[in-house]
């Protein structure tokens, strides 16, 4: 089960390549994907095609990799698809609802742009071990440090809080397996039952939360961590060929993206 947050060992390129190629190439994907023209969405969805071959993951475990977020990919490409002005396509009379062809354009637009970004986020973290993502967020933060910003804690916190979703995800099946043994539906019944059974499933999963995040905190404070305090690391990152060719290739997909997007204009 491939999910967001969720590390995967293997011996993939993307397994070997330095963390901070891998989050730089995320930070600039997610810039590019936003405002892509339709060439670009080809050049765009080729190279996370091949990124995805590379780290070896089947379409399976891409679909599983974007089944947290199918819900909020589905109430986008609707709100685009019946709120987007346009020319008509479909009527829902009685409904003050209509269907166009800008709408139908536009939803399937962003959501090929949010989901690009949950795959992109997904495949950081299914070929990063957790460890050398804080190192790589640190050193790439590290200038800012100069100015009074804390690189070492705000990569702390990113770290934590990429490694409590996959914890907070299995906390919620255990929870629902669970009290469906017990006789929780949370399928059938009108609105307000299923919305009492939501209630019961997210008041536990909030203690749940709230349990793991002080135990967090008390084996922080037993290991001696402190914020501000310098901090050292037994593993130092070093830039390799595959990791130089990384960089070419990703600078090469910047640069075409670029260049298609001023000859679109």
């Amino acid at each position: 089960m491939i999910r967001l947050g969720q590390y995967r060992p293997g011996d993939t390129l993307l397994h070997r390549l330095d963390p901070r190629v891998k989050i730089v190439a995320v930070v600039a994907f997610s810039f590019v994907i936003f405002g892509a023209t339709p060439a670009e969405i080809l050049l765009l969805s080729a190279f996370l095609a091949a990124v995805i071959a590379a780290a070896r993951m089947t379409p399976e475990q891409v679909m599983e990799a974007l089944r947290p977020v199918t819900f909020f990919l589905a109430l986008i490409f609707l709100v685009h698809l019946l709120f987007t002005a346009g020319k008509p396509l479909l009527s829902l009379a009685p409904l003050p609802l209509r269907i166009t062809r800008e709408g139908l354009v536009r939803g399937l637009y962003v959501t090929w742009q949010f989901a690009g970004l949950v795959l992109a986020a997904a495949i950081l973290t299914l070929t990063t071990f957790s460890y050398d993502l804080v190192g790589g967020i640190e050193r790439l933060l590290r200038p800012l440090a100069g100015v009074g910003i804390p690189s070492q804690d705000l990569a702390v916190m990113i770290a934590m809080a990429l490694r409590f979703m996959p914890m907070l995800l299995e906390e919620y099946e255990r929870l629902r397996m669970a009290q469906m043994a017990r006789g929780a539906d949370f399928t059938t019944g009108g609105l307000v039952l299923r919305s009492r059974a939501v209630v019961a499933l997210a008041v536990p999963l909030l203690l749940s939360a709230f349990r793991r995040a002080d135990e967090l905190a008390l084996a922080m404070e037993a290991r001696g961590y402190q914020r501000g305090c310098p901090r050292t690391t037994l593993c130092t990152f070093t830039f390799a060929r595959r990791d130089l060719g990384a960089f070419a290739a990703l600078a090469a997909l910047v640069i075409a993206s670029l260049g298609l997007r001023i000859a679109a204009s």
